[in-house]
């Protein structure tokens, strides 16, 4: 009984072994199959890096004013009896816009001319007399006064009537009227705006610090966005006073207007040009990556060169295959293969480098990067340091799909 119990109990022990073993032999197998196992190379898109032209400029965000504009109001009180134009019309200087029922103004003024009248004739009279030397030196101021206070009074009436109309006081296009006719109106009630669009100014601001490299004169650029500023200008105005809250300085800059495609109150990004620099290094802002640590880019170059890519390895270009040399029949290499695919093995290195000016989609590069550097622009999102690329240059992610689809 004893000995079948003990051959039992080792039988069991061995099954119980080969378990154990079986399964800490296939994880390290696992483990080393893992280890071993070389990722499948990524694929993205490069540019070589080449100093070009820079030119600088002073970005802010703008707001868009007509260089003459004005709400217009009526000086006195009325009831509107005639509005002489229409919504997004263009009026010359003094059109007459509104007019105000004045029948009660004009008869006064009438009144008044009769009398003014009266009193001129009556001083010619006293005039004649005291030549003649039968009136009095006292007639004859009286009756100088009384026609001086009539004419004034002739003045006073026809201002009183002439703030019955509103005029323009320059050319432009006029708005939405918001009044009515019949409406009863106040002094200072507004009537309708008066825009001169065929010259814009924008006020903007820009700190403090920026200030020294803004002048009259300069070039100014403008849109409604970073990548689309068709319109252009100069700076006009320069605030000689800082603004102690914000440390902004406010500038003025005017802008033709012709199209009629700016509006007054608009948004609008600036950019203020500053002289051209030449030999910058620039990259596509795609290619640049943000991080907790810094900036980075990926810099693509052969196997076992961190530098500039020079030829493949001898040794490994002329190693043939283990499945080649066990087959005779098969060459260790096809001549009739692309020259493409003969290329040596690409890697990436994550370069850190310090960025400087943005424009136009590209960033300038301070530091880390050296002419003729191939720098990836896209597809970088899962790339690691050393890892294998292809490059496949054949979409730009520096152009819109509809760009590229229409090459």
């Amino acid at each position: 009984m004893i000995k079948r119990f003990i051959i039992a109990f080792i039988l069991l022990v061995l099954v119980c072994g080969g378990i154990v073993g079986w399964n800490l032999f296939r994880d390290k197998m696992i483990q080393q199959y893992f280890a071993t196992m070389k990722p499948p190379a990524a694929t993205v898109s490069t540019v070589v890096v080449k100093p070009s032209s820079w030119t600088p400029g002073v970005e802010a965000i703008g707001t868009v004013r007509a260089v003459r504009g004005v709400d217009l109001t009526v000086e006195t009180t009325g009831i509107v009896k005639d509005i002489a134009f229409h919504a997004n019309q263009k009026v010359a200087a003094n059109d007459v816009l509104l007019q105000l029922d004045d029948a009660v103004e004009r008869a006064d003024l009438q009144a008044q001319k009769a009398q003014a009248a009266s009193d001129q004739a009556a001083l010619t009279r006293a005039v004649e007399l005291q030549r003649r030397g039968v009136g009095t030196d006292a007639t004859l101021d009286a009756a100088r006064a009384a026609a001086t206070a009539s004419a004034s009074q002739v003045n006073k009436l026809q201002a009183v009537l002439d703030q019955k109309q509103l005029s323009a006081p320059f050319a432009g296009t006029v708005g939405i009227p918001r009044i009515d006719l019949g409406q009863y109106l106040a002094p200072g009630t507004s009537v309708v705006t008066l825009q001169d669009l065929d010259t814009m100014r924008v006020d903007f601001s820009i700190p403090e610090q920026q200030l020294p490299l803004l002048k009259i004169g300069q070039t100014v650029r403008l849109g409604t966005g970073d990548a689309d500023m068709p319109f252009a200008g100069s700076v006009r105005g320069i605030d000689p006073k800082i603004d102690s809250s914000s440390r902004l300085v406010n500038i003025r800059a005017e802008v033709a207007n012709p199209d009629g495609k700016l509006t007054p109150g608009q948004f609008v990004q600036v950019r203020v040009e500053l002289p051209e620099q030449q030999n910058v290094l620039t990259l596509p802002q795609t290619a640049l990556t943000s991080s907790l640590y810094g900036d980075y880019i990926f810099v693509v170059h052969p196997k076992g060169d961190a530098g500039a890519a020079p030829a493949a390895k001898p040794a490994d270009a002329a190693k043939p295959d283990d499945k080649a040399a066990a087959d005779p029949a098969k060459p260790a290499a096809d001549p009739a293969k692309p020259a493409a695919e003969q290329q040596p093995e690409l890697v990436l290195s994550q370069v850190f480098v310090k960025p400087g000016r943005r424009n136009a989609g590209m960033v300038e590069i301070l530091d880390g990067l050296a002419a003729g550097d191939e720098v990836v622009t896209a597809g970088q999102n899962r790339l690691f340091n050393g890892m294998s690329v292809n490059v496949d240059n054949t979409i730009d992610p520096t152009k819109s799909a509809n760009k590229q689809a229409a090459q």
